[in-house]
């Protein structure tokens, strides 16, 4: 960010250099130029302690964070959120899954893209590599897109905390490799 930052100022003052070059005023144009630059480094360098302090604080400045929502026994369907675009549910469901709410107990089911992901795991990659983990199996789904082609895919059912909330979900790909992830479900509409 502070890179593009910098790269617009430059950008910035060259045009400002070539359009001062055409008038009298070149001097109170670069002068004007070097102010701007000073300004945006100061503001970044602002918003980059303000992001850190807020990290050490334990905020998410990524997102906004929405209060926790508690749901009545029943099925919804919820967006699933996650931090990469390889991992992700399903675009024949347009990112959602269907989350269950039975005696307070929720748990998402998720159909992937494909099945290249083989296992999960609720908490980190190393959790998932101890003795004991509870490895989250898949089951095969058969999705069908809006063209009518169906194909099946791997879909997992993983248990939630709570709507509204990262927590950690780990992945092991087809390779062997476990990798650490973020997810969240959010949005919650109860089906009819």
């Amino acid at each position: 960010m502070k890179k593009r930052i910098l790269m617009l100022a430059a950008v910035f003052a060259l045009a400002a250099g070539m359009l001062g070059g055409c008038g009298n005023n070149s001097q109170s144009a670069s002068g004007s130029v070097n102010e701007s630059i000073s300004d945006v480094s100061a503001q970044s360098e602002a918003d980059t302690d303000n992001q850190e302090a807020d990290a050490k604080d334990g905020q998410d400045t990524s997102e906004a964070a929405a209060e926790p929502v508690v749901l009545e026994d029943g099925v919804y369907t919820v967006k699933f959120n996650t931090d990469s675009s390889m991992f992700h549910a399903n675009e024949a469901y347009d990112g959602c899954g269907t989350l269950t709410v039975q005696n307070g107990t929720m748990t998402l089911h998720v159909s992937l893209a494909s099945k290249h992901i083989v296992n999960l795991f609720v908490g980190t990659a190393a959790d998932a590599q101890k003795d004991g983990a509870q490895i989250l199996q898949p089951t095969t789904d058969t999705v069908t897109y809006s063209d009518g082609y169906t194909e099946e895919v791997y879909g997992f059912d993983v248990p939630v905390e709570a709507v509204n909330q990262k927590f950690d979900l780990a992945l092991l790909g087809t390779k062997g490799t476990w990798y650490d992830h973020k997810v969240s479900v959010s949005d919650p509409v109860k089906a009819e």
